[in-house]
């Protein structure tokens, strides 16, 4: 019996071991699939779309490993829709495609204008796909944007996309959609998608020279900025669409505003005039102090939205013989922030209903608690009637002398 029982536990093992193995050559094999990292879409000609796929390479550690610089391979297709060409990139590398660990996709302005939602449903639909996967919109071609993607401080560029939209919690200079946002906001009654802005850095010898401030550091996009490095890509701003439509954009002070109104940031620096020295501007570092109060008064089709929000700030530039240390001075600097936050919130709001004619705030949501039944919301209709709306804003902010000094 023994013998027996031990035979048999060996020929178990021995079935295991086979099956374990066996399982390395079948077709489904690391070693028989391709890793899409990125998929860049654009438009071509006779209706064709041009869908661009990056794949990692693997930098050996002969070859220096972390000290490489990441590298990526990009193959482009057209085909008449997004799934043909999936299947002909397959075809054409020999391997399955997997995009499980695909991060971004990118679409160009030229498509985004046309319509993408062909493009996001087939992408939604795909089980591979994450919904946590970033949308950019690119200024130029997607695919120029993946080619100039060359990140300096990570030697797998599949880390960069990762991580690249951190930044939006402490600067608002880009917000963070994914593909299963901008997906729930083409099916929302209440809200529009939205999409970060990307673009390419300007030619030194073509970037604008002169004067420079802080206000007009503020009013820059992707595409449109003085950063130079070796990473081409840039991303700054916000792409606004109404259903699957882009129909316009916002720098980088108006994303900030829109970000604190959606509670989407952490902490952010602000330039506002210097009550003490005109002409001049102080840098005054912000963190919301609590969620945005929003109240939408629904009475008649011209909705009324009120908005108010608090921060606590502090002083972020300090000259040598700045006075800011007594309370009357920061009660001063505190009123003037309040205004001129006011000022750019309301203008903000103002663009996204009187020019773009969509309500990315979700201010939908606020709304729909005026209503008893779906029903009588869909009557209401929302989308057409935010076009009319007015706003009042609130800002609260109380204002320290600075990061480290203060007053003894």
């Amino acid at each position: 019996m023994n013998k027996l029982f031990k035979n048999s536990v060996i020929f178990i093992a021995i079935v295991i071991f086979i099956m374990g193995f066996s399982s390395s050559y079948s077709s489904l094999s690391i070693d028989n699939l391709a890793y899409v990292l990125a998929i860049g879409i654009d438009t071509a000609s006779d209706n064709a779309l041009e869908v661009s796929f990056q794949f990692s390479t693997p930098v050996s550690a002969s070859e220096g490993g972390s000290s490489e610089k990441p590298t990526s391979i990009i193959n482009t297709v057209t085909a008449s829709s997004l799934s043909n060409a999936i299947n002909l990139v397959n075809g054409y590398l020999g391997k399955q495609i997997n995009m499980s660990h695909c991060k971004v996709i990118i679409f160009s302005e030229e498509l985004a204008t046309q319509g993408i939602s062909d493009e996001i449903y087939t992408l939604i639909n795909d089980s591979q796909i994450r919904p946590s996967t970033n949308v950019v919109i690119s200024k130029c071609s997607a695919k120029y944007y993946l080619e100039q993607t060359q990140p300096e401080l990570e030697t797998l560029i599949s880390k960069y996309y990762e991580i690249f939209t951190n930044s939006s919690e402490y600067t608002g200079y880009m917000p963070c959609p994914t593909i299963g946002s901008f997906f729930n906001s083409l099916t929302c009654p209440t809200c529009q998608p939205y999409g970060i802005l990307g673009g390419v850095q300007l030619d030194s010898s073509n970037q604008q020279t002169g004067e420079t401030n802080s206000q007009k550091d503020y009013s820059l996009k992707a595409n449109n900025s003085s950063i130079t490095g070796q990473n081409g890509a840039e991303n700054i701003g916000t792409a606004i669409f109404k259903a699957d439509k882009l129909v316009g954009e916002l720098d980088a002070l108006e994303t900030i505003a829109f970000l604190n109104i959606r509670n989407q940031i952490e902490r952010f620096l602000i330039s506002i005039p210097d009550p003490l020295n005109n002409g001049d501007y102080l840098d005054i570092y912000m963190s919301p102090v609590k969620t945005t109060e929003i109240k939408v008064d629904t009475s008649t089709t011209t909705p009324y939205v009120s908005v108010k929000l608090k921060f606590d700030g502090r002083i972020y530039s300090m000259s040598e013989n700045a006075k800011y240390l007594s309370p009357e001075i920061l009660d001063k600097i505190s009123s003037t922030c309040n205004s001129y936050l006011q000022s750019t919130f309301k203008d903000y709001l103002y663009k996204t209903s009187k020019d773009f004619k969509s309500d990315i705030n979700n201010f939908g949501t606020s709304a729909l608690k005026n209503f008893f039944t779906d029903k009588e919301f869909k009557e209401y209709n929302w989308h057409e009637n935010y076009k009319n709306a007015f706003f009042d804003v609130e800002v609260n902010t109380s204002i320290k002398s600075g990061m480290l000094l203060t007053e003894t």
